[in-house]
């Protein structure tokens, strides 16, 4: 009788959601690797057994999705065609009691900071040892680092605190280690993002440290380029933009989501400044270092927004001339302070007010983008796409911002090399460019 042999389970890791949720899911993958574990970041291959699904609650798109996600592996479990679904993440970690009773065909579920728990069930341990390395699922000349997790906040319109818990920052040491590593395995662009970054360092140094972190991780040799995302506008440290402007391999560039543009709205979604604050701060970092790309982001249609205070967001964004801004649409989530509050605009109200945000800034990217032609930036390449190498200078982050596209058919870039650029023609959010030699 011929013997059965046994199947290796291989891992397959899927992400929804944000770069925080991506180098969770990077910190799963080394974990499990390291233990010996067959796995990987989402793998196109049919043959992984085991399915892991990272999800995003934050809102009710994202939500779905993750829920769709859920379903499209549960009755691929159904199928046979794999043996184990887990679910992870935000999602998993605000409904978990819910999505139990809903889909009790998922084998189990695990909150944001179940780490260690998701590990026993391949009976592997938590490696200590691994902290500050993680294998990179994208190309490895950029990488994100969380330098915090969590968010004390108390913003009426977020989720994030029910699903990431309160604010802990990651010592300086460990993060360095961190930089070391990825430096030594080619990285050039550390990309730092926390939900509030400009608290870090209160909880375990007393102060805000955020400049001191950023002097530590620029002394790492080999690193490039330093960006700094997500920086809370409230109390916002100044020794950060003086470290910028004195460390050149810490980009100028500022994400700072500044939410609204009117100053009953902001009290209204508890964000602790007022309009004028929120000019004054811009105006003081722009003194500072004229050169700055300020990204910002603004919610359309929270309660309390009227035309009113919908028309002082569009002057506030128009006067500001932010060089980078994204735009979401309020959305109604239980148990926030602001659910309480009656949601008075329909979906396709607020899309309409974003659009018309949107075609704002369009402008104002256009005209800045305009006087890019004849200049000529530092550009890194991230990737080769259709007929174009598509780079980004120190003023854009990955994904979000503004590409630099040069014709692949006159010039050759390698993918994680920095090329000098001429600007001959720009759009809205394109820049074209020809390669200096």
């Amino acid at each position: 009788m011929k013997a059965r042999t046994l199947k290796k389970d291989k891992v397959n890791i899927i992400t929804m959601g944000c770069s925080k949720n991506l180098v969770d899911s990077e910190v799963l993958l080394t974990q499990l690797r390291g233990n010996g574990i067959n796995a990987s970041h989402e793998s196109n291959s049919d043959d992984n057994n085991i399915i892991i699904i990272n999800t995003c609650g934050f809102i009710d798109n994202a939500k779905q999705e993750s829920i769709d996600t859920i379903l499209q592996y549960v009755d691929a479990k159904e199928q046979g065609l794999v043996d184990k679904v887990y679910v992870t993440g935000c999602l998993s970690q605000r409904y978990k009691d819910d999505l139990e009773k809903e889909i009790p065909q998922v084998d189990a579920f695990f909150g944001t900071r179940d780490l260690p728990a998701i590990l026993k069930k391949f009976k592997a341990d938590y490696k200590h040892e691994l902290v500050g390395e993680r294998l990179l699922t994208h190309s490895a000349h950029y990488a994100y680092m969380k330098i915090s997790e969590g968010c004390d906040r108390p913003c009426s319109f977020c989720a994030i605190p029910l699903m990431r818990g309160g604010h802990i920052s990651r010592p300086i040491e460990e993060l360095v280690k961190e930089a070391k590593h990825k430096a030594a395995n080619g990285t050039k662009e550390l990309i730092l993002i926390a939900q509030d970054s400009t608290y870090y360092g209160l909880d375990i140094y007393k102060k805000r440290n955020l400049a001191e972190l950023l002097r530590n991780l620029s002394d790492v040799e080999g690193i490039d380029w330093i960006r700094l995302h997500y920086a809370y506008p409230t109390g916002f440290p100044m020794d950060v933009i003086e470290v910028m402007k004195e460390r050149p391999n810490i980009c100028k560039y500022l994400d700072i989501p500044l939410q609204h543009g009117s100053t009953d709205v902001l009290k209204a979604m508890r964000r602790g400044t007022t309009r004028e604050k929120q000019e004054e701060l811009i105006h003081s970092i722009r003194e500072m270092i004229p050169e700055i790309a300020i990204r910002t982001t603004m919610i359309a249609g929270h309660p309390g927004e009227g035309e009113k205070e919908f028309q002082e967001m569009v002057d506030f964004v128009e006067r500001m001339k932010f060089e980078r801004l994204g735009v979401f649409t309020y959305s109604h989530e239980e148990n926030t302070h602001a659910f309480g509050m009656e949601d008075l605009l329909s979906q396709e109200e607020k899309q309409d007010r974003a659009n018309h945000l949107m075609e704002v800034q369009e402008q104002i990217s256009y005209d800045l983008n305009q006087d890019k032609i004849g200049k000529t930036f530092k550009v890194l390449i991230d990737k080769k796409e259709g007929g174009h190498f598509v780079g980004r200078t120190e003023f854009d982050s990955v994904e979000v911002d503004n590409e630099v596209l040069i014709d692949a058919s006159k010039f050759y870039c390698r993918v994680g090399d920095f090329v000098q650029a001429k600007v001959f023609e720009a759009t809205e959010f394109d820049l074209y460019a020809t390669v200096e030699e």
